[in-house]
């Protein structure tokens, strides 16, 4: 019963990326708290409206909130019913629950290899930053599409040409890819080089 529990090691990487995993999913929270509750940026009928098709939508009325910080950053809310950047949108309960499993199943596989458990062992400090990146961004947005059934977006770039809305919980999962691709492709290669 115990054999699983000694296998466990809480390395130095291990911790690190259960920091960044714990504070990734606090930072996305609090600021969802803040734009929902505190700025009341989706008030009844918002998050319909989002989820409506263009049909429905012609003849409601978009509510959602929206200020304008800058030229080039503002917040506006939008209501994703796929994953980052609303790719492979879900519209029904059965793709919102298949989204949040698939969200839960990938973070508890990367706590698993922070852990040394699984096939995913994390050996260096970068994997253990872009595990616990991928883990809180990925139990962020589940968090929302399991209470609402659309992740909350808010972060608009659309001033400097980027067109997505997304929130913290897609930056930490975005750093953490491109963690992963740094560590495997250039520093992993770097020290395969320098064995030579």
């Amino acid at each position: 019963m115990l054999e699983p529990l000694r296998a466990i090691r809480m390395t130095a990487e291990a911790r690190l990326g259960l920091i960044l995993a714990g504070s990734v999913l606090v930072l996305d929270q609090l600021s969802k708290w803040w734009v929902l509750d505190w700025l009341a940026f989706s008030p009844p009928g918002c998050l319909e409206f989002q989820r409506a098709d263009a049909v429905a939508r012609a003849s409601m009325v978009n509510n959602c909130g929206h200020i304008e910080v800058s030229p080039f950053f503002d917040l506006t809310m939008v209501w994703n019913k796929g994953v980052s950047f609303g790719l492979l949108g879900a519209d029904g309960p059965l793709g919102r629950f298949l989204l949040v499993g698939f969200s839960v199943a990938v973070a508890l596989a990367l706590v698993a290899g922070l852990l040394s458990l699984g096939p995913f062992k994390v050996t260096r400090r970068w994997q253990a930053i872009a595990f616990g990146l991928i883990i809180g961004g990925a139990l962020g947005n589940a968090i929302d599409r399991a209470l609402y059934g659309a992740v909350a977006d808010f972060l608009n770039f659309s001033g400097l040409m980027f067109p997505w809305v997304f929130n913290i919980a897609d930056v930490g999962i975005n750093l953490g890819v491109a963690a992963i691709i740094l560590d495997v492709f250039i520093l992993d290669r770097d020290k395969r080089e320098t064995k030579m």
